[in-house]
């Protein structure tokens, strides 16, 4: 088997239903690649610009076209290194390892259907320890978070309007949600968290994300002294990700797991994270890291440190059954990002959700289709293209 052809189209909504919607979509690039069996692997390329998208992955004659063309797609690890090892004198960080990725996903999926299987198990199975498991149902199924995001940062309205929504997701089965006081007072971030925990009651895991709001160490340690109270499963992002001094000294002064990631590329980024910045979650997307195989690495890499990997996935469910493939072969996955499509006003992103993995009562069943398990109806590339 040979690859002969990589082809990217271009998804979007036709034009944004509100200027403060951030669920629409202008662009959003896809990869498929095609082989001599007939057999072919399918990606999505979130936050890859369409024009970087084409020029290194969109055919033949692409910077990494050149390179695949030809090749035998089995193992996907071996077109990783060939890939990775020939940007040694180039740029092996930013979008060109999102490309990169979006090739192993592909590749990963071809590599699953031609023998039938789904992409966890050739990855490594369910990887979970008879002596790290609570219930059987963790050799069954995954369990996805529910990100709450509102589009007013105004304290009274994103205070009623995320507790509210946290109800909802609860009462349709959700077993875990995270909220999102971004650009608030220190105040309204642990008022989120008190009256999120009170409505959910102590079962659901509840975690929250600031969004890089803090730069003053002494602020979030007090704010994580008060959100510990109310049993926040992970602290996301208090300060921006490139430095890591700030997060190790918030590490050292708090019981709260610390968590970023979904920026990072490669398993160097994410060895920073953990070793200097102490964090212990981290939240690799699986295209913008580099793909499953160097999720994979993510992943052996953090359980040599106990540290979660808690995938994160604002995109679409093309990328979110990536994702369900990683946390079914993790065994420090307890739970992965998912946004449900009633939070959302994107047309494309509520279609692309109906193809996609089906949540049921909080969970997805480990998957059984060969392949990623994800496949693209003609009609819905129809309607949304845009180049």
């Amino acid at each position: 088997m040979k690859i002969i052809k990589l082809e990217i189209f271009v998804l979007g909504d036709s034009q944004p239903l509100d200027l403060n919607d951030v669920s629409y979509v202008e662009e959003l690039p896809f990869l498929r690649i095609m082989t001599s069996e007939g057999i072919s692997g399918i990606s999505e390329m979130f936050r890859v610009p369409a024009g970087v998208a084409r020029t290194v992955v969109g055919g033949a004659d692409s910077l990494f076209g050149r390179l695949l063309v030809g090749e035998d797609p089995i193992p996907p690890e071996r077109l990783w290194h060939k890939l990775y090892n020939s940007l040694m004198h180039s740029n092996r960080r930013g979008w060109i390892i999102g490309c990169l990725g979006a090739v192993d996903i592909a590749l990963w999926d071809i590599f699953g259907k031609a023998l039938n299987r789904p992409v966890y198990q050739l990855l490594g199975g369910a990887e979970r320890c008879d002596y790290q498991i609570e219930s059987v149902q963790q050799r069954l199924e995954v369990v996805p978070y529910c990100t709450i995001h509102t589009r007013t940062n105004e304290r009274n309205v994103m205070l009623h309007e995320q507790v509210e929504r946290a109800v909802e997701l609860h009462a349709l089965g959700y077993r875990a949600v995270k909220v999102e006081p971004l650009k608030s007072e220190p105040a309204t971030v642990i008022e989120l968290a008190r009256l999120t925990r009170e409505a959910l009651g102590p079962e659901m895991i509840l975690s929250l994300d600031v969004g890089y709001m803090w730069n003053d160490v002494t602020v979030a340690i007090k704010v994580s002294e008060a959100l510990a109270e109310h049993d926040i499963f992970f602290f996301e992002t208090p300060f921006p990700v490139d430095s890591m001094e700030p997060y190790a000294q918030l590490a050292a002064h708090t019981s709260l797991r610390i968590a970023a990631g979904e920026h990072a590329v490669t398993r160097w980024d994410f060895l920073d994270f953990m070793d200097r910045g102490k964090m212990r979650v981290v939240q690799p997307y699986m295209t913008t890291c580099g793909g499953l195989t160097e999720a994979k690495r993510i992943v052996e890499l953090a359980i040599a440190r106990g540290v979660l990997v808690c995938p994160g996935n604002w995109s679409t469910h093309a990328l979110g059954s990536a994702t369900v493939h990683m946390a079914a072969y993790s065994p420090v996955t307890p739970i992965f990002e998912s946004v449900h499509p009633d939070s959302r006003s994107s047309p494309l992103r509520k279609a692309i959700y109906e193809l996609g993995l089906p949540i049921v009562r909080g969970a997805i069943a480990l998957p059984d289709l060969p392949g990623i398990g994800f496949e693209m109806t003609n009609d819905l590339i129809e309607h949304f293209s845009i180049g």
